[in-house]
């Protein structure tokens, strides 16, 4: 196979669209000239890593024979059941919590923010070690165990609704850690039975995600009305575990997750991975302070906190229809120009839209606008880095890069709520939110000028190659 049908029919597996691809018929190359290309790899430090990356051939044979099919669906929709517990016990229904918890005066906004933003910063957090647990353990075994740390988490924070502390530990800690085994199961998980339509794959499951956080928040405020924050959690907690032990124990992966180490740092030479990688850290900054304030904003204009709920809970369900769109658009335009898209819009959207929302009707309109950029995103990047450094390698990669998350998870929300607060809190109205909104609206935009740039460098590199 020469150099230039090589380049052109892994330009495929990187995102970028050529229509001379379309023509390139796929095949493997011989097992010597893999093993020849990673010996002069030291040699050709002036060469893009795809053209001297046998993890990125070992890929390309591997998805030659996923089954696109069948038994697959089953498997993806068990994920979806998964992805519905954890991101329905995690970031995106805290709103709802944190302003009952707010109404009893726990703590302050910035405060209780930190609770709900610990979660998802342990998922990021040990992204990595969880790649080489899944590893050692197996999809099916690795779910099972985060859904049960997810549920006796929820139990436990039924305990400690009237501790600071206590909260920090089971409802921070604790679901932070079975969410993170949970999100990464679910995240390379498409990989192993899809190529063609992994995007919709990882749409799919991640809309599952969306839903669950649509229900728990509606069902979480039902249930703290009338049962109160304690059994709220509980009963919640209960039935996690019914019905998601279940459905993790139909996960499993079609072939043995290859993760070589920790940490790949040679992916640090790519200028693709930098740019990925720096773009995601800044864009977890943002994103989540619309879910985590809705309900907060709603009561500041006069809105009960019912109507906030259910902000939040549109907030949500649009998230889940929005992950199935950036899995469709994925496939058919690219998972790179997905992301740009969603992260564009996604500020548009926190800096022209949601000041003017000082009314229930155009606050409904922009939590469904900016919930299905929301999930449109996250349900793109594991199509992103799966296509661009390789289904082998995706545990690994996406690992590295979610673990990138960390900081923007665990301060994003928490700065959103100090710049609130030196604006006069809540009671000054929007007059305090406006800065805030600004601070999400602009990290959104900095984050998609990351990806352009990654664009950029690999569409340049393809010229060069021709």
């Amino acid at each position: 196979m020469s150099q230039l049908t090589q380049t052109l029919s892994l330009t495929r597996d990187h995102g970028i669209e050529n229509s001379v691809t379309t023509s390139i018929q796929l095949q493997p190359l011989p097992q010597s000239e893999i093993q020849q290309r990673d010996i002069h790899h030291h040699d050709a430090s002036d060469r893009e890593l795809i053209d001297v990356d046998p993890v990125l051939e070992a890929s390309r044979v591997a998805d030659s024979d996923v089954p696109e099919g069948g038994y697959a669906w089953v498997v993806i929709f068990a994920s979806a059941i998964v992805s519905f517990w954890f991101t329905g016990n995690g970031n995106y229904s805290w709103g709802v919590i944190q302003n009952a918890l707010l109404e009893q005066k726990l703590a302050s906004a910035a405060t209780l923010s930190f609770i709900g933003s610990l979660s998802p910063t342990i998922m990021a957090v040990l992204a990595i070690i969880n790649a080489r647990v899944i590893h050692w353990l197996g999809i099916r075994q690795s779910a099972m165990i985060g859904i049960l740390l997810l549920g006796v988490a929820q139990l436990t924070s039924g305990f400690t609704v009237y501790s600071v502390a206590g909260q920090f530990i089971t409802r921070g800690v604790g679901v932070g850690l079975g969410m993170s085994l949970c999100f990464m199961v679910t995240s390379i998980i498409a990989a192993q039975y899809f190529k063609r339509k992994r995007g919709l794959a990882n749409g799919i499951i991640s809309a599952g995600g969306g839903l669950g956080a649509a229900v728990v928040t509606y069902v979480l405020d039902a249930l703290i009305q009338r049962f109160g924050i304690p059994w709220a959690y509980r009963i919640i907690g209960i039935v996690t575990l019914v019905t998601g032990l279940p459905a993790a124990w139909i996960m499993k992966e079609r072939t043995a997750i290859q993760t070589v180490s920790f940490i790949e740092w040679r992916l640090f030479k790519d200028p693709k991975f930098i740019f990925i990688f720096v773009a995601g850290a800044i864009a977890t900054f943002p994103l989540l302070v619309p879910a985590f304030f809705l309900p907060f904003y709603s009561s500041s204009i006069g809105l009960s906190s019912s109507t906030g709920a259910a902000l939040l809970s549109g907030f949500n369900f649009s998230s889940a229809v929005g992950r199935i769109a950036g899995g469709f658009l994925s496939d058919k335009f690219g998972p790179v120009n997905t992301l740009i898209i969603s992260l564009v819009l996604s500020a548009i959207s926190m800096l022209a839209l949601w000041p003017a929302s000082t009314t229930l009707i155009p606050l409904a309109i922009f939590a469904i606008i900016n919930g299905a950029l929301n999930g449109m995103y996250f349900a793109t990047m594991p199509t992103a880095v799966g296509n661009i450094f390789g289904s082998a390698r995706v545990s690994v990669a996406l690992g590295m890069i979610v673990t990138g998350w960390g900081a923007g998870y665990l301060m994003g929300a928490p700065i959103a709520g100090y710049i609130l607060d030196a604006h006069g809190g809540s009671e000054t109205g929007l007059r305090a939110f406006r800065p805030a909104m600004f601070y999400a609206g602009s990290l959104a935009f900095g984050a998609a000028g990351f990806l352009m740039l990654m664009r950029y460098q690999m569409k340049s590199s393809l010229l060069a190659k021709l």
